[in-house]
C-alpha cells in the first residue's frame, strides 16, 4: 500500500521518543502460514523497514479499537443515529480505498532495521489522536522497543482493508467488516429483476 503524505513513525526506546523517518513508502500485511502470524512491513525513507508480527488473537482484540478509531471523526460522531453513523463509516471507508493505491509486495534486500532484522512479536497495541488527528498506533513487544505509526485517515482505511483480506486468506474464522452501505431488507424485497 502506497504512503501518506504526513506520516511519522516513531520509535520508542525506554521512555524517549524520537521521530527517525516521516517519509513512508509503503506497508505490506502477508499471512506466514508457518508462524501462523501477520507479518506488516513498514518501508519508509527508501532505506529503512520494520517488520512486526501480528497474532490472530491480537487483531481480533484490536479491530474494534481500529474501528472506533475510523468513527471517532466528527463529522461521523455528529450524525444523530448509530445506523446513520455505520452508513457514513462505510461511505468514508469505500472513499478512502479509492485513493489507497495497492500492489504486491516485493522483496527489497539491504533495508535498514532499526528495530532489528527479527520482526517484533506485537504484545501490546496502544491508540491515540495525534494533534493532526491521525490516529497513532503505539505497537510493543513484551520487551524493548517499540514503534508509533502515526496514520491519517485514508491510510487507517487502506490498513483496516488489508488486515481484512489478508485475516481472510488465513482463514481465521474472523469477522472483520467494516460497516457498508448496504441496502435494507425493505429494499430487497422490493427489488424489480427482469
Amino acid at each position: 500500500m502506497a504512503r501518506e503524505e504526513g506520516t511519522d513513525i516513531l520509535f520508542r526506546c525506554a521512555h524517549t521518543r524520537y521521530i527517525v523517518g516521516m517519509n513512508l513508502e509503503r506497508i505490506t500485511v502477508e499471512f506466514h502460514a508457518e508462524e501462523d502470524r501477520l507479518m506488516v512491513r513498514v518501508f519508509f525513507d527508501r532505506t529503512s523497514e520494520i517488520q512486526f508480527w501480528l497474532t490472530r488473537r491480537l487483531v481480533k482484540r484490536i479491530w474494534p479499537v481500529l474501528l472506533q478509531m475510523a468513527q471517532a471523526k466528527p463529522d461521523i460522531q455528529m450524525q444523530p443515529n448509530p445506523e446513520a453513523r455505520k452508513a457514513l463509516l462505510g461511505f468514508q471507508h469505500e472513499k478512502a480505498l479509492q485513493e489507497v493505491k495497492f500492489s504486491k509486495a516485493t522483496q527489497e534486500p539491504g533495508r535498514e532495521h532499526p528495530l532489528g532484522s527479527a520482526p517484533m512479536l506485537v504484545s501490546k497495541v496502544r491508540t491515540r489522536r495525534n494533534q493532526k488527528g491521525q490516529t497513532v498506533l503505539s505497537l510493543s513487544p513484551r520487551e524493548g522497543n517499540g514503534v508509533d505509526l502515526a496514520l491519517g485517515d485514508t491510510l487507517l482505511h487502506g490498513v483496516l482493508k488489508l488486515m481484512q483480506d489478508t485475516a481472510s486468506k488465513a482463514e481465521w474464522d474472523l469477522t472483520l467488516a467494516v460497516p457498508a452501505l448496504a441496502p435494507t431488507v425493505e429494499e430487497e424485497t422490493n427489488r424489480t429483476v427482469n
